[in-house]
């Protein structure tokens, strides 16, 4: 699957911690029927040798939609498996040297919190997209830095890369988000947590076309 920074738009859905795996894969697949092209799989805790199942299972689910996975942290994992691209935090490896070993054909993203310089940064080291916030409280980080909708719009300005907003982000506040710039916004909670995951991955992706 080539990579596109056109495609980098959209509902990113992040995964729940789940160690059940049949039961991510399930939710996955939901969110994935309501138009969901993009996943990423994030699970801090899970032993190694279930990340490696789960990774694997999820990518060949995301194929199977024509949907591209993203692995949270570990771009060895996602080398392994084969998937679509890594995703790089704070304390995570050098984006420089992710891009090296990802190649060019992966997607790299990096986590920029509230810093616009972070941002400039992760261009220039060849990353494919970067993600702002928390924008809201957050019950999956509720410690994490809070940034503003001006540091969206900022960001945007900044670099020429698409921009994910992430943080405590619902279907009822995500169209301030896309309104400051954001190109993606990325979720856990409010779609995985829905009572009706396809259904609510629709709404989300419908704001994206008005």
């Amino acid at each position: 699957m080539g990579k596109s920074n056109k495609s980098l738009q959209g509902l990113y859905a992040i995964t729940p911690a789940d160690n059940l795996l049949p039961r991510l894969s399930a939710l996955v697949v939901l969110a994935l029927e309501g138009g969901v092209r993009m996943v990423q799989y994030r699970n801090k805790d899970a032993p190694m040798p279930l990340k490696r199942s789960q990774a694997a299972e999820l990518l060949r689910i995301c194929h199977a939609h024509d949907a591209r996975l993203i692995i949270n942290d570990d771009v060895w994992l996602a080398i392994e498996i084969g998937a679509d691209g890594v995703h790089l935090g704070r304390d995570d490896a050098d984006a420089v040297m992710a891009r090296q070993a990802l190649g060019p054909k992966r997607i790299l993203g990096v986590s920029c919190y509230d810093d616009v310089e972070r941002a400039v940064a992760a261009e220039a080291a060849g990353a494919d997209y970067v993600a702002v916030g928390s924008m809201f409280p957050s019950s999956t980080k509720p410690r994490a830095t809070r940034a503003s909708l001006e540091l969206v719009t900022e960001t945007k300005r900044r670099v020429k890369l698409p921009v994910a907003a992430i943080g405590g982000i619902k279907l009822d506040n995500a169209s301030a988000v896309l309104a400051a710039g954001a190109d993606m916004v990325a979720v856990v909670s409010d779609l995985f947590d829905a009572m009706d995951i396809k259904g609510r991955a629709t709404a989300f992706q419908k704001l994206f076309n008005k």
